[in-house]
Formats: C-alpha cells, sequence, structure tokens
C-alpha cells in the first residue's frame, strides 16, 4: 500500500505541474498539404515504446513519464488542456491482483491456473470464495430480444457457476440469417458475457476458449487476465460486477463435460438453435483466491484546439496510451512495451494535433477538436469509459470520434481497412477521404474478431457517438498477432518504413477537419442503441 500511495503521490504532483444539420453533400479533400513529419512519428514511438517507460503500465511510474510527456508535448504545441484547463483528466481506479496460488476444482478434478484457466473479479474484496457453486452450461450466454434469443430462459443461475461459448451462434453457422453471420456482435463479446451473467445473478462464468472464435491464441487470454488489472470504482466497492470473471481451455473443459457424462461438442452443436436449454452438469464447483486491492488515481491526457464559431460542439481524436507494463517472471521482469499497439496511435494524435493547429493558425477550424489519450484500455477501456461519462465534455455535444488503436509501421497501402458495415454516415467519410487519396475501402477481413467493439471508441458509441477505428495490427505483419501481440516482442523496430503512418494520419487530418467545418452531425444509419442513444441527444 505504501507504494500505492507513492504512485499516487508522484502522480498527483505531476498533475500540479500542468496547470443539428444535414449530412453534407459535398466533399472537398483538404488543401493545405499534411507536411506530416515522420522524424516526428518516429521519436514519439521510441520514446513511448522505450524500456524507459516500462511498459506505460496504469499506476506506475511509467504512467507518471507517460502522461507528463504528452501533456508537455501538447502545451508545446500551443493547445490547451480539455478538462477544465487542464491536460490531465483523474480516470479513479482500483488496482487488483489476483493471487495465482490457486486451483479450480470440480468432482475429482483440479485445475491449474494459467495453464487450464484464468480467474480474477472487478469486485474489490481481499479474499472471493466459490464454494460447491452448481455449474450450468447456458450455450452462448446470451439475452437477445431483437434476436428472439435468450439462453437463460427457464433457467435459474443465481449463484452458479456458468459456462459459456465464445463469440455467438452467426460465427459457428456461418449463417448471414442469424445474429449477422460471421460478423462478431456485441453479444459475443468477453465483456457482454460477463455483463449479462452478472444481471443473472451467476457466481461465476468461465468462457470457454477456442481460438478461431475468440480470434487469438490462449497465451493472449493468460496475459490478458493476470497480474494486475484495473477498474472504475463505484460507491459500493463494485458488488454488483461479477464474483468470477474466467476462461477455460478446450482441454480443460472436455474434462469437465465428460466427468458430467455429458459430450461438450454435442451440446455445443445444440446451441445453436433458438430452441436451446441451458444444461445442468450436476457438478460443483470450488475456487478460492486472493486478491490484493489498491486504490489510486490515474489519467487521460485530453488537449483541444479551440473551435472560432461553435467552441462548444468537438471533434475527437483518440488512442490509447496505455500499454502492460513491466511483469516479474522467474527469468527476470518482463516489459510489454506495445510500440505498435498503441505507441503508434499515441504518437499520430501528437502529430495530427501539430498538424492540424498549423492549419488552424492559418485559417481557425469552426468547430473544437479534442485529443484524447485514454488510459487502461487493455484492461477494459476504462480510461474511455470514464471520458464517456460526459466529466470532460458530455458525449451529445461530441460530433464523431476518430480513434487510432495500432498503426500500419510499414509500406503504405492502396485500401484502408473499415471495422464496421452500414452503422453511420461516419462511413461515408472513410470512403470519401479514402478516394482522394486513390485509396478504396476494405471491409474489415476478419469481421469475426468483433474489433469494432474492442477498442476505445466503443464506449462512446454506447453513448451515442458515431465513430471510426483505425486499426492495423497484423494486416500488413502476418507475424504480428502470432508473434507479437500483447507479448514482450512488441517493440520499435528502426526498419519500420512508416508509409502507412503518414497516409493514414493524412486521411485522418482530412476527415477531421471536414467534420471541424461542415456543420454536419454524422448519424447511426442502422437501429441499435447507439442510435436511440443519440436520439435522445439530438432530436
Amino acid at each position: 500500500m505504501a507504494s500505492t500511495l507513492l504512485k499516487s503521490a508522484s502522480l498527483t504532483l505531476l498533475v500540479a505541474l500542468f496547470g443539428c444539420s444535414e449530412p453534407a453533400n459535398e466533399y472537398s479533400p483538404l488543401e493545405t498539404p499534411s507536411g506530416v513529419s515522420l522524424n516526428n512519428v518516429k521519436q514519439h514511438i521510441k520514446t513511448l515504446a522505450s524500456d524507459d517507460f516500462q511498459g506505460r503500465g496504469p499506476l506506475t511510474h511509467g504512467e507518471v513519464k507517460t502522461v507528463g510527456y504528452l501533456s508537455e508535448q501538447y502545451k508545446a504545441l500551443g493547445l490547451t488542456g480539455a478538462y477544465k484547463g487542464k491536460y490531465l483528466q483523474p480516470v479513479k481506479m482500483a488496482m487488483v491482483t489476483a493471487n495465482q496460488n490457486m486451483q479450480l476444482n470440480v468432482a475429482d478434478l483440479s485445475f491449474v491456473a494459467g495453464k487450464d484457466f484464468t480467474a480474477r473479479t472487478e469486485q474489490l474484496q481481499p479474499v472471493v470464495d466459490v464454494r460447491s457453486s452448481d455449474i450450468v452450461f447456458v450455450g452462448y450466454g446470451i439475452n437477445a430480444p431483437e434476436y428472439g434469443w435468450n439462453d437463460y430462459k427457464n433457467i435459474d443461475v443465481e449463484g452458479k457457476t456458468v459456462i459459456v461459448l465464445v463469440n455467438d451462434p452467426g460465427f459457428a453457422t456461418q449463417n448471414d440469417a442469424l445474429f449477422t453471420g460471421n460478423a462478431m456482435t456485441y453479444y459475443g463479446r468477453w465483456t457482454y458475457k460477463y455483463e449479462e451473467a452478472a444481471r443473472q445473478g451467476a457466481k461465476a462464468v468461465f468462457i470457454v476458449h477456442e481460438t478461431a472464435p475468440a480470434a487469438y491464441p490462449w497465451g493472449v487470454v493468460e496475459s490478458s487476465n493476470t497480474g494486475t488489472k484495473y477498474t472504475l470504482m463505484d460507491n459500493n466497492l463494485n458488488a454488483s460486477k461479477l464474483p468470477v470473471m474466467g476462461w477455460l481451455t478446450l482441454n480443460a473443459t472436455e474434462q469437465i463435460f465428460n466427468a458430467a457424462k455429458l459430450n461438450y461438442q454435442d451440446l455445443k452443436q445444440s446451441a445453436l438453435n433458438d430452441g436451446f436449454k441451458a444444461t445442468s452438469l450436476n457438478l460443483k464447483a470450488d475456487l478460492s483466491f486472493k486478491n490484493e486491492v489498491s486504490h489510486a488515481k490515474s489519467h487521460n491526457v485530453v488537449a483541444q484546439i479551440t473551435g472560432s464559431e461553435s467552441p462548444d460542439e468537438y471533434v475527437v481524436i483518440s488512442a490509447h496510451w496505455d500499454h502492460f507494463g513491466t511483469k516479474q517472471t522467474d527469468s527476470g521482469p518482463k516489459i510489454y512495451n506495445g510500440a505498435v499497439d498503441n505507441a503508434s496511435g499515441t504518437a499520430a494524435t501528437l502529430e495530427i494535433a501539430r498538424i492540424m493547429n498549423q492549419i488552424h493558425q492559418q485559417t481557425p477550424f469552426k468547430r473544437s477538436i479534442i485529443f484524447a489519450n485514454f488510459t487502461a484500455e487493455e484492461t477494459g477501456l476504462i480510461g474511455s469509459q470514464e471520458f464517456a461519462s460526459g466529466a470532460a465534455v458530455p458525449t451529445k455535444q461530441m460530433v464523431g470520434l476518430l480513434n487510432i488503436d495500432g498503426m500500419n509501421v510499414l509500406d503504405g497501402t492502396d485500401y484502408i481497412l473499415q471495422y464496421s458495415k452500414d452503422l453511420s454516415t461516419m462511413e461515408s467519410y472513410l470512403a470519401k477521404a479514402a478516394k482522394a487519396q486513390g485509396r478504396v475501402v476494405k471491409m474489415d477481413p476478419r469481421p469475426q474478431n468483433g474489433l469494432f467493439f474492442r477498442s476505445d471508441h466503443f464506449s462512446l458509441s454506447k453513448q451515442g457517438v458515431p465513430s471510426l477505428l483505425f486499426m492495423s495490427l497484423g494486416d500488413t505483419d502476418p507475424d504480428y498477432i502470432a508473434h507479437k501481440y500483447h507479448k514482450e516482442a512488441d517493440d520499435y523496430s528502426p526498419k519500420w518504413s512508416l508509409g502507412g503512418v503518414k497516409q493514414d494520419i493524412e486521411l485522418i487530418v482530412d476527415i477531421a477537419s471536414q467534420l471541424a467545418n461542415n456543420g454536419d452531425w454524422p448519424k447511426w444509419t442502422s437501429d441499435s442503441d447507439f442510435k436511440a442513444k443519440r436520439a435522445q441527444d439530438k432530436p
């Protein structure tokens, strides 16, 4: 706790140092040359992804260095602070570290943490106990009235341990008429599985990991769910959160089902139709683990260019600054520098801010532009959730969001990836800006991965803000996902050409400039909770 207080004190000291119109019918590409400085970008990435920044873990000395560096850069560019005149927006968080010396016991089976399963909690309790909890298989764990689907019908899971499948039935069947076919819906995301199970009163949830529907190998699950995790805090020690958020390997799952004299593959197949009935395994789960819990403040970094005519309307450009920090292992400390994910995106926001401020000095933008670098994206979009609460700027005043999460650090391409389909008119801005560059829009080649639901823009989308995601994680580097993503190997390389970074910075500057001047309020085009929320804000 003393070290936590020291970290919090250091961050506090750092804080003290810094101080509805119709859519436009015409699209005119930005005339002012962007003047992208790849030397600037390169230096920012090298600095942010250096060992000196210790992997940019929230609530560590790496955060002190990171938010200090970003604040100084924005200040030097002449931008003002966007949170009550300050560059740093406080994000009250708890650090929860589950002791990995735990076992999951089911009947005569014992499973090892990390190897067979992961378990953690967002409840701020020193000990989590699951004792003699009945185990129930609830298929995909989805309750979706608009699809006529409810895996929880006719079953009471209060206090029980629930096993659920990852992704959604559309992916498993590749049937476009079922959910959205191969493209993952939010119902397929692990975050949704936990949220719905908590609403149903479950004690624990274990998601079955299979690489194809999860879209990442077990190593990503293990690294993402162990060590110190972060959560926003409420006034009730997060008692409404799920007590146990877990994953199971396929091998461990099949052992459990075999012990219940059930066939996992057969039950998995039965979960693909809306007539599925939850199945009790007639087994009980036992799991206990201790948590180290401490409270502190992390920070988003927010800076703005103030508009000349509509200063209370905001175009937001964002990227998360955090990564996984430093992990202690038997072989010594391992620093997860996250050069592509997401030092590259953070560096791009600085360069975009420099370019757009130069344009603004010549011809002022009518609307304001906010540059937001969020904390704790890697552990659940926490910083962007706080930003979406409206403490800095009400979401109803946000015109649209352009979010960067990993850039193409290699050569330029003749296309730009789009991570949604027919969701909002922001997509037309992407198409027109790409065309002006001589590029085409290429749809996400892996829609089953649900990337639209996995980055910071989604926190704002849920609050009704139309958003675009700019991401290149492995699209031009086939080795990236397998050997670098969320691993120690995601380091800066002097061999990078940064041609793709230059292209996308120019494109983002173009779209943001259009939105900052044309008076348009982009709209959601598909029926969704996002569209309903924006309709409430913009009747």
